[in-house]
């Protein structure tokens, strides 16, 4: 408890969560690829002809050329300022589809 390994508290200054406050160029690049690639997916799925509701719904999503890029490294956050914060504060960003924010945002 009181070693060389004890855990900091927010209270002591230590930091809780080391996410840094803006993406780097390699991780903007990285999400660039990752839209990129997730579209190419789309592409062929339409182009196999099959039918089905996840496939309406990924094709009304814009395609990554088409996004802002302040679409595509923030998202709409009713608590922050400005109602943006970055895409990597979202919990499992990675794996969830955020292109689409309020209109106005």
């Amino acid at each position: 408890m009181f070693g060389a390994f004890r855990p900091t508290s927010v209270n002591l200054g230590g930091l809780l969560w080391k996410t840094p406050w803006k993406l780097s160029i390699t991780r903007k690049a990285n999400a660039r690829a990752r839209l990129k690639k997730v579209d190419r997916v789309i592409e062929t799925v339409r182009a196999s002809g099959i039918q089905c509701g996840a496939l309406e719904k990924a094709l009304q999503l814009p395609k990554e050329h088409e996004m802002d890029p302040k679409d595509k490294y923030t998202v709409f956050s009713a608590t922050s300022r400005g109602y943006r914060k970055g895409i990597h504060k979202v919990p499992k960003w990675t794996r969830l589809t955020l292109r689409v924010n309020p209109k106005g945002f």
